[in-house]
């Protein structure tokens, strides 16, 4: 009796251990936070963020799963110098006054694929939710020993709501934000 007890003590512990979240850094060599914005209704402008941070948490049980982004506004990239320059001024992202732009997630779904998540998006010192489906989820070992997993996504944020008002009609208020993202587990 005592052995059965001991076994399926052992075969308990043994599967919370496996039922445990698995925590993530987010990689910034494998991690692009793109942008894309209409002008003059002729074309897009495209860019990104080059100093990104982050972590996240994959849960057995989603809802406490979790993802947070800091992008550094100061490494905003377009291609164009002169054009960044004017990006990170008080006209557009005022980088000084507001260096980071950060996610941090408030709830997390199932859906098919990978997850809704839903957050907190900070940016030019406004705060509101966001939502996007991360699709993905699926993991490697690379190099040997090290376990990673990745998630792609993307939404439409409209910059006027937060408080970046420059040039509304030539430039679009509709920012489309891409993203796609692995994780270094811990």
């Amino acid at each position: 009796m005592r052995y059965a007890m001991t076994s399926v003590m052992v075969l308990a512990l043994g599967l919370v251990s496996v039922a445990r979240a698995d925590e993530y850094a987010l990689d910034p060599a494998h991690a692009a936070f793109d942008f894309k914005i209409q002008h003059l209704g002729l074309s897009w402008t495209s860019g990104r963020f080059n100093a990104v941070e982050g972590a996240f948490r994959i849960d057995p049980k989603p809802a406490d799963c979790a993802f947070a982004v800091t992008m550094q506004t100061e490494s905003i990239d377009s291609g164009n110098k002169q054009r960044d320059d004017h990006l990170r001024s008080p006209d557009w992202f005022n980088a000084k006054q507001h260096p980071q732009i950060t996610f941090k997630s408030t709830a997390v779904k199932p859906v098919d694929g990978g997850y809704e998540v839903t957050g907190d998006f900070s940016m030019h010192g406004v705060t509101k939710p966001v939502s996007l489906v991360l699709k993905g989820g699926g993991s490697a070992e690379f190099p040997k020993g090290v376990q990673r997993t990745g998630f792609t996504g993307s939404t439409v944020l409209k910059r006027s709501e937060f408080g970046m008002n420059t040039m509304v009609g030539p430039i679009g208020d509709d920012v489309q934000l891409s993203v796609s993202f692995e994780g270094i587990k811990k």
